[in-house]
């Protein structure tokens, strides 16, 4: 049942990783103050840790063994306090971070998001919406932990590991050789687990990727399904694709485990080897008791942050496909941008010319070639022809949806490309087959069409398309609210109330694309009334499969082998008994 689209794998990004990293870090140095605060409070619980085991090896050697208690007592009261605050700070520090890594999620997410409105349409052609959204979401989550980890687990543990080396080395240096001696086997195999480990990772991105996609489709297309009793099927395909994200998440834990025992063997040698020296070496006794306790604790202090660091690591090596994933969005270029010098499109008065225009959407496979016409203000075009003969391809270049291959697209005495997006676009008003209405109320969902509108102007335009009387008869009336897509309404009233949306905007250049397509024919012929109205004034491109909504139209264009074959009227076209006259006979 899945599509190609869904089942096929991303490509996995070859950006080197130094260059994903540094990226992702620059978000968390924008937050400059929150890190020098955070790193004071670091630097306090650092000391403090460094400062315990001097604490625990006097306490021992110079007030316990010679019976000073009351030095113990006082030993212990500074180290609750010192402790105490340490807690304290902690909470704060957490609380500090907390907020700032959600903070950069959010930016983070927001620029994603923000980059999705400016792609074409291509973009989301050619991928499934559960594959968005699941770089949206779910690879913009992975990164919290990353970014938080950064300040609260590698600078300080960082920062720990050189400061108890020091300490090591000038309290005993042969000690300390013997407590590093694991060094090297860490280094070597976190250099091999990670090669490995990193792959792994961003194998398993895809494939949830790919379950997210599938996920998004089957309960969009239910009614489709249930049609069609094809439950079995999708169960099927969603087993497979449930499979393969288990499996690629197995394949890729059994190497992320592996880190852990790289950091457990480290850490077993360099104790053992440590003990061998000072028993066989040294020849440390009983006397030297202070000296082993605190060594032990500052060899706890020595790898139990080089097992954060390795974690810290093996975290950045799981998360850092989601980091490519989510750049690799971010860094995508719009096909249809605004160019550098683009101005913004006059008030529009509505004359439309074609020059050459030629376009594909597949190299090799054009769509329209060399097509030339001129349409005057206020003039109502229809366009005709077979399925797939360019009809919707011609409206979407003047909405600059796509941008032609070659030849130019004049509104007015303007090349599309030399005025703004935006600035286009507003003067537009562009209706097709298939409107989206969201979830909120309806008087929200017309005010799409214009966000300034008033209650007024809605219900006004709500008449004109005859859709005012079946939004009074709902329990709500306008302030009805709607589920995902217009749940609960029927296809017509979903139709009517895009309709509403359309006009409400006022727009100088109005395209219908099979816009009555989906409203039964009674509440056709209220609609067509109301068209006939919104025409007037107004340059209008109206594509119809159903021949008999267009016999008013100025003129009417036969599309087909990717350009205008037949021209004219009503009358004109049937008196030829060409293409168009062949069309009406097959549907009379």
């Amino acid at each position: 049942m899945a599509a190609n689209s869904i089942r096929e794998d991303e490509d996995i990004s070859t950006v080197k990783k130094s260059v994903t990293i540094k990226r992702l870090l620059s978000y968390l140095f924008r937050y400059k103050k929150t890190i020098v605060i955070v790193m004071f409070i670091m630097a306090y619980c650092v000391a403090v840790s460094l400062i315990n085991p001097l604490i625990i090896e006097s306490a021992i050697d110079d007030y316990i063994t010679p019976g000073n208690i009351k030095g113990v007592f006082v030993l212990v009261g500074i180290a609750l306090a010192m402790n105490a605050l340490k807690v304290v700070l902690v909470k704060i520090r957490m609380y500090v971070m907390s907020k700032m890594t959600n903070s950069i999620i959010q930016t983070i997410r927001e620029e994603v998001f923000t980059h999705l409105q400016t792609l074409g349409f291509k973009f989301f052609d050619s991928r499934p919406t559960g594959k968005i959204l699941s770089r949206v979401m779910g690879d913009v989550n992975s990164l919290k932990q990353v970014l938080q980890n950064f300040v609260i687990t590698l600078l300080p543990d960082f920062i720990t590991v050189v400061a108890v080396m020091v300490i090591m080395l000038i309290k005993n240096f042969r000690l300390a050789l013997a407590g590093m001696v694991g060094l090297p086997i860490l280094i070597a195999g976190l250099l091999i687990i990670e090669n490995l480990c990193r792959v792994r990772w961003q194998i398993h991105r895809k494939k949830s990727s790919n379950l997210n996609a599938f996920l998004h489709e089957d309960i969009s297309g239910i009614r489709i399904i249930k049609t069609f009793a094809a439950e079995d099927e999708a169960l099927e395909t969603f087993d497979e694709l449930t499979k393969e994200h288990r499996d690629s998440f197995m394949d890729a834990i059994r190497v992320n485990d592996a880190f852990n025992s790289v950091i457990e063997l480290s850490t077993a040698v360099s104790i053992i080897c440590m003990l061998y020296v000072a028993v066989t070496v040294l020849h440390m006794d009983a006397t030297n008791v202070g000296l082993l306790v605190a060594f032990s604790s500052y060899l706890s202090l020595f790898w139990q942050p080089i097992a954060n660091l390795g974690s810290f690591y093996n975290q950045i090596i799981t998360n850092l496909a989601a980091a490519e994933r989510v750049f690799e969005v971010i860094d995508l270029e719009p096909e249809i941008k605004d160019g550098e010098r683009v101005g913004e499109m006059p008030a529009i008065t509505g004359r439309v010319r074609f020059r050459n225009v030629g376009f594909a959407y597949e190299d090799g496979v054009p769509v329209l070639d060399d097509v030339n016409f001129d349409i005057t203000p206020g003039e109502t075009i229809a366009l005709v022809g077979p399925t797939g003969a360019g009809k919707t391809t011609i409206v979407n270049l003047i909405s600059r949806f796509y941008d032609v291959q070659t030849g130019s697209v004049i509104v007015d005495d303007t090349d599309v490309k030399d005025v703004s997006i935006d600035s286009l676009r507003s003067q537009l008003g562009i209706m097709t087959q298939d409107n989206y209405l969201f979830t909120g109320t309806i008087r929200e969902n017309i005010r799409y069409g214009k966000l300034d509108a008033t209650d007024e102007e809605i219900e006004e335009a709500c008449r004109r398309v005859n859709a005012h009387d079946f939004i009074m008869n709902l329990e709500k009336g306008y302030d009805t609210e709607l589920t995902e897509r217009g749940g609960g309404l029927s296809a017509g009233q979903k139709q009517l109330l895009a309709f509403a949306r359309t006009i409400l905007s006022d727009p100088k250049i109005l395209i219908l694309d099979e816009a009555t397509s989906s409203i039964d024919t009674k509440s056709e012929i209220l609609v067509q009334k109301g068209i006939a109205t919104i025409l007037k004034g107004r340059t209008s491109f109206v594509i119809a499969h159903r021949l008999s909504t267009i016999r008013n139209a100025d003129r009417i264009f036969v599309i087909q082998n990717g350009g205008i074959a037949e021209s004219g009227n009503h009358e004109e076209l049937m008196a030829r008994k060409g293409l168009y006259y062949n069309l009406n006979m097959a549907q009379a």
